[in-house]
């Protein structure tokens, strides 16, 4: 008798645990969103006034950075300077290959940028950093919306459900 309440307390904790789970890769993806959006006010910033070569950009806008931001861009400004890969969307592409943990919306924005990235002139790169720019704040602002009544959902669903599961098992 014991070995099934044991097991009951089991399910429903690890249930709840994987609604933790998603909540916590929701604010991390806020987060990381936030920082890329500050990565690329500043790349901007850095192309537009100082014209400062794409190696260069990266490297600063990394070390301006934390988390996996920062690891990818400090990637980015390596491949870039190796000059392995013909252009900085390949680059883009080993430096996102380097870093496991990066959420997925975020990754889509940072491989957007290599494609923008290196390929036209001064605008065009400014228009390019603009529009990835514009589309992740498009992305946060839908995270934001109903933020905690929707990780209050995922908390609440992941005990829930554990505890229907070990009703049902029990």
């Amino acid at each position: 008798m014991n070995y099934k309440w044991i097991g009951a307390i089991f399910i429903i904790f690890s249930c709840g645990g994987f609604g933790l789970g998603l909540a916590r890769a929701h604010r991390r993806e806020e987060s990381t969103l936030r920082q890329l959006i500050s990565a690329l006010d500043l790349m901007e910033c850095e192309l537009q006034f100082r014209l400062t070569p794409l190696p260069e950009l990266c490297r600063q806008a990394g070390l301006e950075s934390q988390g996996c931001i920062r690891t990818v861009l400090l990637a980015l400004s390596r491949e870039l300077d190796a000059q392995i890969a013909p252009d900085v969307s390949s680059c883009m592409h080993a430096a996102l290959s380097c870093v496991k943990d990066i959420p997925p919306k975020t990754g889509e924005a940072l491989d957007r940028l290599g494609n923008s990235l290196g390929r036209f002139d001064l605008a065009g790169q400014l228009k390019g950093l603009e529009a990835v720019r514009g589309e992740c704040r498009r992305t946060l602002e839908d995270l934001l919306c109903n933020k905690d009544q929707r990780l209050r959902s995922y908390q609440t669903l992941g005990f829930c459900a554990g505890a229907a599961l070990a009703i049902l098992l029990v």
